[in-house]
């Protein structure tokens, strides 16, 4: 079963402890986490009304074409943290976002988990991505990067910013169902909002429901889409 935490505006008992557990999550990152980790980037300053769609673990050679139609349908604009070996097995996709305008961000070699990894062969799998992927955007896969690993990261790529997210929306729990994904973020999502899909197999009857419906609500209602710039 997945339980999907809400949104806290005060940490509660072990809180922080299930914000990392696979299975539980935050939809809108706690103002907490941000204060304990104040080195990523969790949004993005709004100047304005944009928002800022983000992909993880592809490219996926059916699924990111989907998403960058999607996009496209709406002028929109968005950042795909991608997995090295996805780019070297489809290169075509890979250039087709690039193509399309939007970012690329570095989301390690082979996905690894920071927590379960050595920090030694943690940064060589950054640095093989890097290989096949120009940015400088890292996002850590499930968002788990020790302390140890973070100063490494700092050291060997001072240009990189470790990005993160302020809106998760839960696409890869198979047993969330389309529409309770579109819903419980619909109503959470506000400008400067940086938020996670994944162009994946998994997650793709959740994202293939909801992502026309984020893009077409939001620009209804005035908001722009936008690569993430930092």
């Amino acid at each position: 079963m997945t339980f999907v935490t809400p949104h806290y505006d005060k940490p509660k008992k072990n809180s922080f402890i299930r914000y990392f557990q696979r299975d539980h999550f935050f939809i809108k990152t706690p103002w907490w986490l941000k204060k304990l980790y104040p080195g990523y980037v969790w949004d993005i300053k709004a100047t304005g009304k944009n928002l800022y769609l983000s992909f993880d673990d592809g490219p996926h050679p059916t699924i990111t074409p989907f998403v960058l139609k999607c996009l496209s349908d709406y002028n929109a604009k968005a950042t795909f943290f991608c997995i090295g070996q996805n780019v070297q097995k489809y290169p075509d996709v890979y250039k087709q976002i690039i193509e399309g305008g939007h970012s690329t961000g570095n989301h390690t070699n082979r996905h690894l988990n920071g927590w379960k990894t050595p920090d030694g062969e943690y940064l060589q799998d950054i640095r093989e991505a890097s290989a096949g992927i120009s940015s400088n955007l890292f996002r850590p896969p499930y968002g788990r990067i020790r302390k140890s690993q973070v100063q490494l990261f700092k050291l060997q790529y001072p240009e990189m910013k470790i990005i993160m997210w302020n809106i998760l929306t839960g696409d890869w729990a198979e047993d969330l169902k389309p529409e309770k994904c579109f819903e419980q973020i619909k109503s959470k999502i506000t400008a400067g909002d940086i938020i996670v899909f994944h162009d994946t197999d998994k997650a793709f009857a959740r994202l293939e429901f909801a992502l026309p419906r984020v893009l077409e609500h939001f620009t209804n209602q005035g908001y722009k889409f936008e690569r993430i710039v930092v």
